[in-house]
């Protein structure tokens, strides 16, 4: 496990580093390199475990893992970034980037209702996919360079890339360790093949997207940091569950929990980044609290109607009577004085 940790750090440096250089060699805008390149990279072990998954006929784990994932990406990636720096959003992600996101929310569920991703929906949710990169690419235009001015050149764009191919690389070796470990725990645990999927597995394949987008936000890459998160939400409900869905054997059965609870989740959390990123085109800490604050109610309650343990129910409750409610007002307040002063 502690191995898992060290390549995920090293190859977060890596990777963000080699990001911004060639963001500056090719003269694109960091949040385009971070919602492309970063992302699918960063999303590389949740499409190895899903896949794997499907072919092993543990569905609720191929589904689970997409779920959870993209609630965590949000809810704690977000968060964890915003208590570092204040996350400036562009605009372009308000207008675009979540839009895109939240249709391919809106997407997933609609598809899901049959009780099942068929291959015939694996295909459409990768069309959608390309759908998505053609529209963030060509919105994306050229920007200014970024940081110092890169020397261009085949031996210095040739470094760079392979930086970041190494950096990825570690990134998905050091997740699937984790992922592997933490796999073995959950099972002694006695926990359900649902659970590990939107929790322990989730939250593995998902480390290195946390480590991509926390030292961005420490090296000030703002853009990398939200960009990462996004496209990795995008690139996990369009890629990995559409070619999982496309390539398995049978078709992805959902289960019922997965529809009425779980997947409005997602959707629910997806539509808070709207009134979080309108609030002056940035993410406060007071608002990463309340993103950490929801993920942690959010845990307490899979843990406990998981496990039945009082200690999670009460925690739980004290969290929807008390801290929620009162940083909701907090992040209300902040956005309508931010409408107010935009009119």
């Amino acid at each position: 496990m502690l191995s898992g940790l060290l390549l995920l750090l090293i190859g977060a440096e890596l990777s963000v580093r080699a990001a911004v250089h060639l963001a500056a060699i090719f003269k694109v805008r960091p949040l385009i390199i971070g919602l492309t390149v970063v992302a699918m990279g960063t999303s590389a072990p949740q499409m190895a475990v899903s896949l794997q998954a499907a072919f092993s006929d543990n569905t609720d784990i191929a589904v689970g893992s997409v779920i959870g994932g993209n609630i965590f990406n949000v809810l704690v990636i977000l968060g964890l970034c915003s208590l570092i720096i204040p996350l400036r959003v562009a605009r372009q992600v308000l207008h675009i980037d979540i839009p895109l996101m939240i249709g391919a929310c809106l997407l997933a569920i609609g598809l899901s209702w049959s009780g099942e991703f068929s291959k015939f929906d694996g295909a459409l949710l990768l069309v959608a996919l390309l759908a998505c990169l053609v529209i963030i690419i060509r919105q994306g235009g050229q920007g200014p360079r970024h940081g110092r001015a890169a020397t261009s050149g085949k031996p210095r764009t040739f470094t760079r890339m392979a930086m970041l191919t190494v950096g990825l690389l570690m990134l998905v070796a050091g997740g699937h360790l984790l992922v592997d470990a933490s796999v073995v725990i959950a099972i002694h645990l006695g926990l359900s093949e649902r659970i590990i999927g939107l929790t322990v597995i989730a939250i593995g394949t998902s480390l290195p997207a946390l480590m991509a987008s926390l030292i961005a936000a420490l090296r000030g890459e703002r853009d990398i940091a939200v960009g990462n998160v996004i496209g990795s939400n995008l690139f996990n409900l369009l890629g990995v569950l559409g070619l999982t869905a496309l390539v398995a054997p049978m078709p992805l059965t959902i289960s019922p929990n997965a529809l009425v609870f779980d997947l409005p989740i997602m959707l629910g959390v997806s539509l808070l980044c709207v009134p979080l990123f309108y609030s002056g085109y940035r993410i406060d800490r007071i608002e990463g609290l309340l993103l950490l604050a929801l993920y942690l109610t959010y845990g307490l309650h899979i843990l406990a109607i998981s496990t039945g343990m009082a200690l999670a129910e009460r925690l739980e409750s004290l969290m929807l009577t008390a801290v929620l409610p009162v940083l909701g007002i907090v992040v209300v307040w902040g956005t309508v004085r931010a409408w107010r002063r935009q009119h």
